[in-house]
This record gives structure tokens, C-alpha cells and sequence, in this order.
């Protein structure tokens, strides 16, 4: 008898075990595992599917796999919705067979994290004072050559913050409250992340390493240690994955998303539907082929979760900042980030200043 053999037959109960061994000869003992082994996975495999598409009941008989598979083509891909994993099972890197729950998940925590409208009523700061603070932040993280999910999730943590602790927030904090936050998001995104140091020097001393430090200690204990959220950009690139767009729609959509950063009016919205908006918005300044009632194809609305009315009522929100951003000679961080060939100079594009993006924005 085999070590398997004796593994698998030492779980029985002993009256199983002497029941099978004066039944079948020895020959005969390991065949019988095997086939109880491949039983066992069969099942396993067919209530782990059936359990993912929520088939099976509690009162219901399993499915077979193969039931199960033909189910989930059926229901997980609707009829004319293209699947964009289908090319990635061969990378395991990519885990493709999760991508749909991963994203689901994903949508599940920005609701968690999310920020009421208005949160800034009855604080010391202003919603022009935190403009200038993301504006500030963005010249930062082109000086320390941070990530952008350094940008973004920074932005993200000031506002959950000043959501908590706003009213006792002095106006001439806000900064330490950025550096802070700036300091902390390094830490969690960036490989070598700046010292203490540097955040102090970036301040021209206004600030101590003591001080950024406290302040850093007092967002993670106002955030319950809860600073790993999901973003707008996690979002865009795998919705530009089901709209196959080309590299400038991907960058005019994150140039779009930048922008967003700057307006208070916009913390409130879900990150995945401003990345769809903003996405949406590319679509119809660069893709001489869609209008108003195609762009948002099947693919793009059922991998993103929203109808084409709601991202194009946040379209008009998005293009209206647009105007206003090259019009304006404040706050140009964004812009002139945005103006290198890094980003393929999407903030020169003659479609940001014509007719049509005037039109997306007067359409309100």
C-alpha cells in the first residue's frame, strides 16, 4: 500500500477501513482511492463554480461542471459583450479567471470610503484652499518623481481626513495635512519612498520632521488605519482595456481625471464613474466614429456597471472643468505636467479648445 493509500484510507472511520480491506485485494485498494480522489475534486470544483455564479441553493443538487461552465458564458458575458480576459489566461501574472470579482470588490470598497458632498461646511478651510493644495501636491510629486497612485490616493486620504477631522483642522495646517498625507501614501506605493526630510525641506522648513510626523500618526488613527482605497486610475486602465482605446484616448482620459482632483464639486462621485466619464469624454473628442448614442458600447457598460445616461450626465461636469482649466491662469500644475511628451502633450490638443468639448460642457 502506497503512503497516498494509507493518507487517504487512515481518514476513514475504522469499520470503513476493515470493510475495505477485506473486500478488495491489494491490486485493487489504490484504483479505488484514485477514483474517490477524482470524485472528491469533481464535486469540489462543481460547488467552487456553481458558488461563484450563486447557481447552487442550499436545498439544490450541485450542477455538473460542465453545466456549470456553460452557465457562466451565458450569464457573466452577455450577448454582444466582448471578453477582454480571454487573451490573459495564459499569463498567470494577470489572473484573468478573477479579473470580474477583483474589480467587483474593488467597487464594493470605494462605497466604503466614499465622501459626503459638502464635507468641507462649517471648517476653516475652503474648497479654493484645498484646490490649492492638490495643486501644490502635483508640483511635489513631479519634483520627488512620485507615481501617480501616490497623486491620487494622497488626494484621496487629505479628503477622508478633512471629512473626519476638518472642523479642527487651523487653515494654516492645511499644508502639514498635505505633506503628511503625502508623506504616509509614499511609504505604502513608492519603492524608495522620500524621507522626513525631504517633506520638510519641500515646506521650506514651515514645518518639523516632529510635527509631520504627529500629523501623520493623526490621519492614520482618524482613518482607523483604513488608507489603501481604490482610485480613479486603477479603474481607467481596465476600463480603456474593454474600450481598446489607443494610448493618447488612455492619457487624455487621465489627463481628464487630474483635472477632476482640483474640484471639491467631484469628491463625492465614485472613482470608477469618473474614470467612465472621463473615459467617455476621450472617446468623443478623439473618435471621429462614435456620437452621443454609441460611445458607450455593451463592453464598456458592462464591465463598467454604468448605463450610458450616468456617465454622460458626468460628462458634462468633466468637460465644463475642462473649459474652464484652459481659460483660466490659476492653478496650472495639472496642465503644464500635462504639456510634456511624457503625456503625449494631451493638454495642447486643438479637441480641448474646439467646438465640440464647448458643446459637451454647454449641454448642462
Amino acid at each position: 500500500m502506497t503512503r497516498a493509500t494509507r493518507k487517504v484510507l487512515g481518514e476513514l472511520p475504522v469499520h470503513n477501513q476493515q470493510k475495505t480491506q477485506n473486500i478488495l485485494p491489494a491490486s485493487g485498494k489504490e484504483n479505488v482511492v484514485d477514483n474517490m480522489c477524482k470524485g472528491q475534486k469533481k464535486v469540489r470544483q462543481t460547488k467552487v463554480a456553481a458558488r461563484r455564479l450563486n447557481l447552487v441553493q442550499q436545498d439544490e443538487v450541485p450542477m455538473e461542471v460542465e453545466q456549470v461552465e456553460e452557465l457562466a458564458i451565458s450569464r457573466v458575458l452577455p450577448l454582444g459583450v466582448k471578453d477582454i480576459d480571454a487573451d490573459d489566461a495564459s499569463n498567470p501574472q494577470l489572473c484573468s479567471e478573477y479579473a470580474l470579482e477583483t474589480f467587483a470588490y474593488l467597487k464594493q470598497l470605494e462605497k466604503r470610503g466614499s465622501v459626503k458632498p459638502e464635507y468641507l461646511s462649517g471648517c476653516p478651510t475652503s474648497d479654493k484652499m484645498r484646490a490649492v493644495l492638490v495643486d501644490w501636491l502635483v508640483e511635489v510629486q513631479i519634483q520627488f518623481k512620485l507615481l501617480q497612485e501616490t497623486l491620487f490616493l494622497t488626494v484621496n486620504t487629505i479628503d477622508r481626513f478633512l471629512a473626519v477631522e476638518g472642523k479642527d483642522v487651523h487653515r494654516s495646517r492645511l499644508q502639514l495635512v498635505g505633506v503628511a498625507a503625502m508623506f504616509l501614501i509614499s511609504k505604502i506605493e513608492e519603492v524608495y519612498a522620500p524621507a522626513v526630510s525631504d517633506f520638510v525641506y519641500i515646506t521650506d522648513n514651515a514645518y518639523t520632521e516632529a510635527e509631520i510626523r504627529h500629523m501623520e500618526l493623526r490621519i492614520i488613527r482618524a482613518l482607523d488605519f483604513d488608507l489603501c482605497q481604490p482610485i480613479s486610475l486603477n479603474f481607467l486602465r481596465r476600463y480603456s482595456k474593454a474600450g481598446d482605446v489607443d494610448v493618447l484616448q488612455h492619457s487624455l482620459a487621465k489627463y481628464t481625471l487630474e483635472v477632476c482632483l482640483l474640484d471639491y464639486n467631484l469628491v463625492h462621485i465614485p472613482g470608477s464613474l469618473l474614470a467612465s466619464s472621463s473615459l467617455c469624454m476621450s472617446l468623443l473628442l478623439l473618435d471621429p466614429s462614435t456620437c452621443m448614442d454609441t460611445v458607450w458600447t455593451p463592453t464598456l457598460e458592462f464591465y463598467s456597471g454604468y448605463t450610458a445616461e450616468a456617465v454622460l450626465d458626468v460628462v458634462t461636469k468633466l468637460a465644463t472643468n475642462m473649459v474652464k482649466m484652459n481659460r483660466s491662469n490659476k492653478l496650472q500644475a495639472v496642465r503644464n505636467k500635462y504639456k510634456s511628451g511624457k503625456f503625449m502633450k494631451v493638454a495642447e490638443l486643438g479637441e480641448l479648445k474646439g467646438e465640440k468639448i464647448i458643446e459637451l460642457a454647454g449641454s448642462k
